[in-house]
């Protein structure tokens, strides 16, 4: 019996990566963080939480990459902090386009930190927004 085998090409014609949902969407990730655990702080966590999720699902240009969020956790040292630590390895990697957070405050409390992962992220071409501030890293000349 002689079989033919045709050989077909894969084309990499959009799959930006392993976990893009849609071609056209951005995938955007959320960062939360309170620092203490007293009752309000707790609330205000789980309220951030519920907000991000909404606002990124609701917008029909972005996929939910996921919800980071750190409790009851300083945003002195960023190190110490484990799911902002995931975040920026997930950025490293290619699974995120955006993250978006409330404040600075809340992404960290330290100047160098703050510009470091900033500088960084860029560098991956991640943009970070800045909801109270209303800065977006990648729209911005400057720091």
């Amino acid at each position: 019996m002689n079989t033919k085998v045709k050989l077909i090409k894969a084309s990499n014609t959009g799959a930006r990566n392993r976990n893009a949902l849609h071609l056209d969407l951005k995938r955007v990730a959320a960062y939360c963080r309170v620092s203490t655990d007293s009752k309000d702080q707790l609330e205000s966590y789980k309220s951030q939480v519920d907000y991000y999720t909404n606002l990124i699902k609701n917008n029909k240009n972005w996929t939910l990459a996921g919800i980071y969020a750190d409790e009851a956790t300083t945003g002195t040292t960023a190190t110490k902090r484990a799911d902002f630590m995931r975040l920026i390895n997930d950025c490293q990697n290619g699974d995120i386009d955006m993250i978006i957070t409330k404040s600075i405050s809340r992404f960290a409390r330290n100047t160098l930190d703050t510009l470091k992962y900033v500088r960084l992220l860029k560098e991956n071409n991640v943009g970070v927004v800045f909801e109270e501030e209303n800065i977006d890293t990648l729209t911005m000349d400057g720091e």
